[in-house]
């Protein structure tokens, strides 16, 4: 039996959009990410990519972004919005993260939003095995002297770093002690139009305690923490 996540990832592309959409709504991912790499003139690989979030923030900044998911009904939903922004330099290709479509040392960056850590749920005994594969595929990827990047949440509600469970703590710990990723931290907070729409856009993905927190505080700004996980292979 799928999980709530993966339930979310193959049928409900457009609800999970418009709640993404609203996260960041301050823009400091893209300044931490030039922060580490620049990124004028660089070719991207994105695993995991969903309905494209990541995908609609670099295309404009780089040389191309070959973005790939496990899930077609996620890409559908990225192509109309990444054709809305008016750039080229983007494919969108049905893809597993142990095994690309990509040729070798194709990319000087590598970079996966929010999904290696639903692993430490899907493949509870050995998600270490799968994500270290993950790992290895971006390492094949990218050319000598590119860049690994993992974002991961630290929290949605939070004002400070809080990893969601233990797992993900391990997890973090891991790419940190294991696999020799530094890592830093910025808010990615969400911003809604009214409180209805927060709690509808909340709701089905982050469950009832905080939606009804969010209705019970009446909140527009919902707090969340995201960590980024790099390192030059």
């Amino acid at each position: 039996m799928r999980d709530h996540f993966q339930v979310i990832y193959a049928s409900k592309a457009a609800q999970y959009d418009a709640m993404v959409s609203r996260e960041d709504y301050e823009g400091n991912i893209l300044p931490a990410l030039e922060k580490i790499r620049p990124l004028a003139a660089l070719d991207v690989v994105e695993m995991g990519a969903g309905t494209g979030r990541l995908t609609r923030l670099l295309s404009p900044k780089v040389k191309s972004i070959h973005a790939f998911d496990a899930s077609q009904h996620m890409l559908d939903a990225a192509r109309p919005t990444l054709e809305a922004i008016g750039t080229n330099n983007w494919t969108l290709t049905r893809g597993d993260n142990r095994s690309l479509s990509a040729e070798n040392a194709s990319a000087d960056v590598a970079i996966a939003g929010w999904n290696f850590g639903h692993s430490t749920s899907w493949y509870v005994d050995y998600w270490t095995d799968i994500i270290g594969q993950f790992i290895k595929e971006m390492e094949r990827v990218l050319r000598p002297g590119g860049t690994a990047i993992i974002l991961e949440t630290l929290g949605t509600g939070s004002e400070t770093p809080m990893p969601p469970n233990r797992k993900h703590k391990d997890y973090y710990e891991w790419l940190e002690e294991e696999k020799g990723f530094a890592s830093t931290w910025i808010r990615t907070d969400y911003r809604f139009n009214s409180v209805d729409e927060a709690d509808h856009l909340t709701r089905f993905f982050f469950g009832d305690d905080l939606a009804n927190r969010i209705v019970r505080e009446k909140m527009l700004i919902v707090p969340e923490c995201t960590g980024i996980w790099w390192k030059t292979v």
